[in-house]
């Protein structure tokens, strides 16, 4: 007679922590109900104690159920769920704004100097069309947000490190307005959109002579006057 070979004890607790976490996910043990005991879990589920106490320490890691002392596990209320990052910042108050370029200027400036670096043939031409592009909508007169943005990500994904890019992304498009500083500044939203791409041009150009350091500064200058230019709204 053949028997048939033993479970893993990895597979019994992971089918017993799942089995308790669809009895408290489902409703059937609510907040403040109290587990049945290892004894009754361990006839039910045909496993071992040790089984059993292994699935409900798996259940008190996320933070589904606690062990009261001399009392037994009781179910706990379903914990709030974390905000996902950058998903509670107000484009329209300049503060927000200027917190985030803060942390632009961190990331973007390594950026500039890791494209001037590793930055591929393929990648330069990605830049080039994408600073032509911010180009483009200036002289047309379109909203350049979407362009200048475009940029930002096409340096970011010359550092060869996705990383980057992907912070980018999860911040996205709207860190980059121009409604707030074109309504309050005094000068010709076309002045300003021209000073901005100065500083692109000067981005761009030390990326694409490969100089780490003049990339990185360059960045830095255009960062820091969008984050002047801000908080002088703010002051006026």
């Amino acid at each position: 007679m053949t028997t048939s070979p033993a479970r893993p004890r990895g597979n019994l607790v992971a089918r017993v922590s799942e089995a308790l976490r669809a009895e408290i996910t489902e409703g059937h043990l609510k907040p403040g109900d109290r587990l049945p005991s290892e004894a009754k879990l361990t006839e039910a589920h045909g496993v071992s104690r040790t089984v059993v106490r292994e699935a409900i320490a798996a259940l008190r890691a996320d933070r589904l159920v606690e062990a009261r002392q001399g009392a037994g596990v009781f179910v706990l209320e379903a914990a709030e769920p974390e905000p996902a990052p950058f998903q509670n910042i107000d484009y329209v108050r300049l503060s927000s704004m200027i917190e985030m370029l803060e942390l632009r200027t961190a990331v973007e400036v390594e950026a500039a100097g890791l494209a001037a670096q590793r930055r591929s043939a393929q990648q330069e031409e990605r830049i080039i069309e994408a600073f032509r592009a911010v180009d483009a909508a200036i002289a047309a007169g379109e909203p350049t947000t979407a362009a200048d943005y475009d940029l930002h990500i096409a340096i970011a994904e010359a550092t060869n490190n996705p990383r980057f890019a992907e912070f980018l992304a999860m911040v996205g498009g709207s860190v980059i307005p121009r409604r707030a500083m074109q309504d309050a500044a005094d000068a010709a939203p076309r002045t300003y959109l021209a000073q901005i791409q100065e500083e692109h041009d000067r981005i761009v150009s030390a990326i694409l002579a490969g100089d780490e350091e003049a990339a990185r500064q360059a960045m830095r200058v255009h960062l820091r006057g969008s984050r002047n230019r801000y908080r002088a709204l703010l002051r006026g």
